[in-house]
């Protein structure tokens, strides 16, 4: 017991021993600073000082930009700025898939690889066939009077507005008589106008040119894209008025009519309208004759 309370003695005298720190002129040996210190003050200082050390680096690199010059540590603008391209490459890769449907439509157009679809006079819509019961849609005794009585009214109504039930009107390309007609039996999705030669060849509607040039089978050929999703091509023109990327009118001269291609088989218009990437018969919108 006494060794180790002897022991225990001269470490404490050792702890708390005062020494003295001199810093002296190495030529004059004159003092500068001195300073007296144990070394239970050293120990105390340094490890107040080393917690005080951790304490800042974890608040700098938790709280500042500066741990953004850490390795391992993104910075909040290179997050936004991946987030953000993250985004604009998922837009510009639906804007590529619409950009290459419509593309892929394109390509139909011009070699004739149709597809059909029936739409009918008031609506631009597809139609659907539906059976209806005739005992079901009978009107009874009451509907019928009543049928009477609305069509006596209107009769003699002077304010009503008729209105019309087609929604695009569409303006002739050229008149003629119909020397092919449009049969999706055999594969003829178009209608060949007879015309005479350089007759002007006009828009049916309002839109923007997207191909005017010449192909070896249908020769000169010019397409319009109109709004509502419809499509106008013009084949075997003797020469084309309007380049792509114009915007045409309205009955506008876009092409004269010749025998140009060949698949021509004398001067006359091919006239193919589409409708959402489909072949429809152009004679439920236009009259040629």
């Amino acid at each position: 017991m006494t060794k180790k309370r002897l022991k225990r003695q001269l470490i404490k005298k050792k702890l708390f021993t005062k020494n003295r720190l001199v810093i002296l002129n190495e030529e004059s040996f004159e003092e500068i600073f001195s300073l007296r210190l144990t070394l239970m003050n050293v120990f105390v200082v340094a490890t107040v000082g080393t917690v005080l050390i951790i304490t800042m680096t974890t608040f700098i690199i938790a709280f500042t930009p500066l741990r953004e010059f850490i390795p391992g540590y993104a910075s909040d603008k290179l997050k936004r700025d991946a987030t953000e391209l993250a985004l604009k490459s998922d837009s510009l890769t639906n804007a590529v898939k619409k950009n290459e449907a419509y593309i892929a439509s394109i390509k139909k157009v011009l070699t004739g690889d149709l597809e059909f679809a029936k739409y009918s006079k008031d609506s631009i819509y597809a139609t659907k066939v539906e059976t209806n019961d005739s005992e079901v849609t009978k009107p009874s005794e009451a509907d019928l009077k009543l049928r009477e009585e609305v069509a006596h009214e209107d009769k003699y109504n002077l304010f009503e507005k008729a209105q019309s039930k087609v929604s695009v009107v569409l303006f002739p390309p050229a008149k003629g008589s119909i020397t092919e007609k449009f049969s999706s039996k055999n594969k003829h999705y178009a209608v060949d106008v007879a015309l005479a030669k350089n007759t002007p060849i006009k828009a049916i509607l309002n839109g923007t040119v997207i191909f005017a040039d010449w192909t070896p089978s249908t020769g000169n050929v010019i397409i319009i894209r109109h709004n509502n999703g419809f499509i106008s091509v013009y084949k075997h023109a003797a020469s084309l008025t309007k380049d792509q990327g114009d915007v045409v009118r309205t009955g506008e001269v876009i092409a004269l009519a010749g025998s140009t291609g060949q698949e021509s088989t004398g001067v006359h218009l091919h006239f193919e309208l589409w409708k959402d990437g489909y072949a429809i018969d152009p004679t439920q919108f236009i009259e040629f004759e």
